[in-house]
């Protein structure tokens, strides 16, 4: 039985009306936008549409005229390509003549003569033998003078024209040339070489008009549809015009006014010639058609019509809109509240739930909306309690400022609330029911308890200080907080704040009410006050007798107004012990000065030994001279003047010992370089001179002053010198290296101009055990040392804010001396000086170690 065949495509109905089934799906104001869009759409559309159309039919129009172009410049191409090689094949054939020997110059002349006449872009054509001598030559009757080639005449080396000559040469093949060095206008060389039996004999040479090549050569309809030249290799223009270059514009515009061109370089010449065409702009195209008209003028017509289309159906959704931004105004704000809202009725039910309230208890508004008490929210514990609280409500007993009440919510969870109830009014001024606002402050609640709490413990820290705390605002004598000791020591009034301030230095007009100053902090902003880094100063309290370290700064307190916070700490012990340490540090000065002379005393009285014994003789021998009557009175006064000198001499002696080691108060001054280092040569030179040790020492040229206690520093020098002697001895060195250098000269360390002192001695230098362990206190390698030399010296050098260090000296890997030295900083004159009192531990000091020798 036969059937009708199945449709391969069957289309549905439900298919074809989805957009019908979208559309209704749409809200009235979403259809509305989408029918005010369609008319714009519409429009942009159809703009596209007809700016498709045209780019489209200019591309094409484009696309057609160059191609013609391209086409006629390659047939010109073409015709010019097949003109140079025929007179090349014409000049060839004249040249194998001359190498079959079958023409001379006479015959060259008229054979030239007639080429040149049958063709005129030929201007010149000239025999040329291996030396570049002309032989025969004949030029165009209408060539320049300047640019004919005579008899005779040899090629200028190093031209454009003699290069070529070479290159064809080399290359036994024709070449084509632009030189550049010909006077007049441009010309285009052929240059073929001539052979004989194989052995170059010369060239033959050619030269064209550029400007007969394009006039001959080009086609007389190409030169009608198109500005056609010549140009050379680097785009020059040799012959024929070029249209001007016509920037503006987009070429694939319709009204662009740009040309056509296209450029291929002439065979067999090559790049050395371009031949270019440019189209004259003979049409208008399609800007210029009736139909262009007619499209554009009903296009404007048509997108005019739509836009008043869209314009008035715009204004008619506008108003529409309106109506609905108004409904939706009211309904958007009691959604976007966050505080829950509720409506209640005269009997107590529910009527009205914003979308906040819902989001509180978790309850939908079809689940609240005519609900009556019990409601759902209320906890089971608290019903008793919010009944109650209701039946107040509606009898209008409510409390103006609210109350706080647990609510649950729909999970279960419950969190706090506070209620706040008022009359609903309506448009007529009729009581319809009870409003009620519920915020939930659970939040809140838990951030009061944990500020209560962090207030409880700040305070509990606070009064377990033991420093004294207070805080009181300026120009006022009210005292804002004072923790357990600042009541201890002043009790509860202002007095000890201000007392603090006052003894610290610090300005405190501002507290003094009875002042008719101004205020020293007037137009100062608060903000740069409570930045600034705390002030700190130590001050002796007579009604405590205590030493209190007071730091004070200023604070915007927690009603905004600016105070000020004094902290006081008992120093009390710490200065008892700074006082201590003090008088041991000087006491160990002193000690380290006495046994220093200790250690020195044979020396000592070795030294004095030669002035007592020089006085000694002397008087001796004046005793016996008198007693004989055998002395004049010049001869006896000479003698007196001789024992004076040497009683001075060992005055000189005994007071400069007495001065260096007697106890005085530490002091510093500005001290000359020279004289410290002199009392201190002078010191140690007993010692030195008692180890037949050599010294020699240099000194700078204007050397500064130095802010030092100068008895420290030739203790540390008369330290470091004996500590060389002692290493020297100890090295068993022979007497012409039993040398010590004293070295004192200007240095800049870290930007910090100052001095530094070096002594460099030749013992056996620092072991490696001990180099780590130099300057540590008690570290000694002596039997009967206390370890305290070195240790003494850096402290000393260290309070003058100077540093002190120590390196071996090698010669290959064997040691052949040490070097110590310390730098002291120049005293900056709008600086007070550092502290006299250098920072060294209170001990008793021996002779220091040799820092050369075997360490102590």
């Amino acid at each position: 039985m036969y059937s009708r065949p199945t449709p391969l495509n069957p289309i549905s109905p439900k298919r074809t009306n989805w957009w019908k089934r979208w559309w209704g799906r749409q809200t009235p104001h979403r259809q509305d936008r989408y029918a005010m869009l369609a008319p714009l759409i519409a429009v942009l559309l159809f703009f596209a549409a007809i700016g498709s159309s045209f780019m489209y039919l200019r591309l094409q129009e484009l696309d057609r005229e160059q191609e013609a172009v391209k086409r006629d410049v390659e047939y010109t191409q073409q015709q010019i390509r097949l003109r140079l090689l025929e007179r090349q094949e014409q000049l060839m054939r004249i040249g194998r003549d001359i190498s079959n020997e079958e023409v001379d110059a006479q015959e060259f002349t008229s054979r030239a003569e007639s080429l040149i006449a049958q063709h005129p872009e030929v201007q010149t054509v000239s025999w040329i033998d291996e030396r570049r001598r002309i032989i025969a030559a004949y030029s165009s009757p209408s060539l320049a003078a300047a640019q004919e080639r005579k008899v005779d005449q040899v090629l200028q080396p190093g031209g454009d024209t003699e290069s070529t000559f070479s290159l064809a040469r080399d290359l036994q093949q024709p070449v084509y040339a632009q030189p550049g060095d010909v006077e007049g206008p441009a010309m285009l060389q052929l240059h073929i070489p001539l052979s004989d039996r194989g052995r170059f004999s010369g060239m033959l040479l050619a030269e064209y008009s550029n400007e007969g090549l394009l006039r001959f050569g080009v086609p007389a309809e190409v030169q009608a549809k198109y500005a056609v030249s010549l140009l050379g290799a680097s785009g020059q223009t040799l012959a024929g015009t070029a249209l001007p270059k016509r920037t503006g514009g987009n070429r694939y515009l319709p009204w662009s006014a740009q040309t056509e061109s296209y450029e291929v370089p002439v065979s067999p010449v090559g790049n050395g010639l371009v031949l270019r065409a440019q189209a004259y702009r003979t049409s208008q195209g399609v800007i210029g058609s009736g139909l262009f008209w007619l499209v554009g003028a009903l296009s404007v017509l048509t997108a005019w019509m739509l836009i008043g289309n869209w314009r008035h159906t715009r204004r008619r959704l506008q108003a529409q809109q309106a109506l609905m931004a108004e409904t939706n105004f009211r309904r958007a704000m009691e959604n976007s509240m966050a505080t829950g809202m509720r409506a209640l009725d005269l009997q107590g039910r529910i009527t009205y739930v914003n979308a906040a309230f819902c989001q509180m208890t978790g309850w939908s508004d079809f689940e609240l909306v005519g609900r009556t008490a019990p409601f759902p929210y209320w906890p089971e514990e608290d019903v008793d309690y919010l009944a109650a609280r209701l039946e107040d409500e509606l009898n209008g007993r409510s409390t103006p400022g609210g109350f706080q009440v647990r609510v649950k919510r729909r999970d279960g969870t419950i969190f706090d609330a506070r209620l706040y109830v008022s009359p609903l009014i309506d448009a007529v001024g009729k009581q319809t029911g009870w409003m009620t606002s519920m915020t939930d402050i659970t939040e809140p609640n838990r951030i009061r308890a944990q500020l209560s709490a962090s207030y409880e413990r700040f305070t509990t820290v606070l009064e377990a200080l033991d420093a004294s705390v207070s805080v009181a605002p300026l120009n006022s004598h009210e005292l804002l907080f004072a923790n357990k000791l600042y009541r201890l020591w002043f009790g509860v009034q202002t007095e000890g704040h201000e007392q603090l301030l006052a003894q610290a230095g610090v300005d405190s007009s501002a507290n003094d009410e009875s002042s008719d100053e101004v205020d020293s902090f007037a137009g100062l902003p608060t903000d740069s006050l409570t930045n600034t880094e705390s002030e700190s100063s130590e001050i002796f309290s007579p009604g405590l007798g205590k030493w209190l370290e007071v730091r004070s700064r200023y604070l915007t307190w927690v009603d905004g107004r600016l105070v000020q916070m004094v902290i006081a700490t008992d120093i009390t012990p710490r200065r008892r012990a700074e006082e201590q340490y003090t008088l041991q540090t000087e006491r160990a000065q002193t000690s380290s000065r006495l046994i220093t002379m200790g250690e020195m005393a044979s020396s000592v009285a070795h030294e004095l030994n030669q002035p007592l014994a020089a006085i000694s003789n002397y008087c001796s021998g004046m005793s016996s001279r008198i007693k004989g009557q055998g002395i004049s009175q010049e001869d006896l006064l000479a003698a007196l003047d001789k024992t004076a000198r040497q009683a001075q001499r060992a005055g000189q002696i005994i007071q400069r010992i007495q001065s260096f080691v007697k106890r005085s108060e530490p002091k510093r001054t500005l001290s000359t370089i020279e004289d410290i280092v002199d009392e201190s040569i002078e010191l140690a030179g007993i010692e030195l001179r008692r180890r037949n040790v050599r010294l020699s020492h240099y000194l700078a040229a204007r050397l500064p002053k130095l802010m030092v206690d100068p008895i420290l520093i030739e203790q540390v020098l008369v330290n470091l010198l004996r500590n060389a002697a002692e290493a020297i001895d100890s090295a068993q060195r022979p007497t012409a290296q039993r040398n010590i250098e004293l070295r004192v000269l200007p240095k800049t360390d870290q930007d910090q101009q100052g001095v530094e002192f070096s002594v460099t001695d030749t013992g056996a230098g620092l072991a490696p055990e001990v180099r780590d362990r130099l300057f540590e206190a008690f570290f000694s390698t002596k039997a009967s040392g206390m370890g305290m030399g070195l240790n003494l010296c850096r402290s000393i050098i260290e309070s003058h804010a100077g540093r002190m260090q120590a390196q071996n000296l090698y010669n290959g890997s064997e040691g052949i001396g040490c070097r110590f030295s310390f730098w002291i900083p120049l005293a900056k004159p709008n600086l007070p000086s550092a502290p006299s009192v250098p920072t060294v531990p209170a001990v008793a000091l021996d002779a220091p170690a040799s820092p050369t020798m075997t360490p102590e």
